[in-house]
């Protein structure tokens, strides 16, 4: 039992169960978004239902955040501190490298962007594609 999912847990008033907890871990141990099948991969619990309901809980709580990626694939990341049940609020940009293919958060704000009169934005994505630092060395 790592210390610092069962704390993140309090935190954000979830239960702790062993799924939330592997789920949790495989996060804060990866330093790139997850999909799903990452994820699955990973973990030991083997129902898809629990899983899917557990990355559910963790968006609506605020502890994780979706990643849209090129091929319109969803992946996972932690959320910052300015995440919580009343929304995600953090606007920053998504790198995801052509020669390994992980996906992270970068910590770079997305610019803002003057929509026509009548839309109002709910979410903003930005992806930006090259190679990570890991890869270009």
């Amino acid at each position: 039992m790592n210390a610092v999912s069962e704390k993140l847990l309090r935190d954000f008033r979830l239960r702790s169960t062993p799924t939330r907890q592997e789920i949790l871990d495989l996060f804060l141990n990866s330093n790139y978004a997850l999909s799903y099948g990452d994820i699955e991969k990973e973990i030991s619990e083997s129902d898809r239902v629990t899983v899917y309901r557990t990355l559910k809980t963790f968006l609506d709580k605020g502890l994780i955040h979706k990643v849209l990626d090129d091929e319109g694939s969803l992946k996972y990341a932690l959320c910052n501190d300015a995440c919580d049940t009343s929304g995600h609020h953090h606007d920053h940009v998504h790198f995801k490298c052509m020669k390994c293919g992980q996906t992270n958060c970068i910590n770079v704000d997305i610019p803002e962007v003057k929509l026509p009169k009548g839309y109002v934005a709910q979410e903003k994505n930005l992806l930006i594609q090259g190679i990570c630092d890991s890869c270009a060395r």
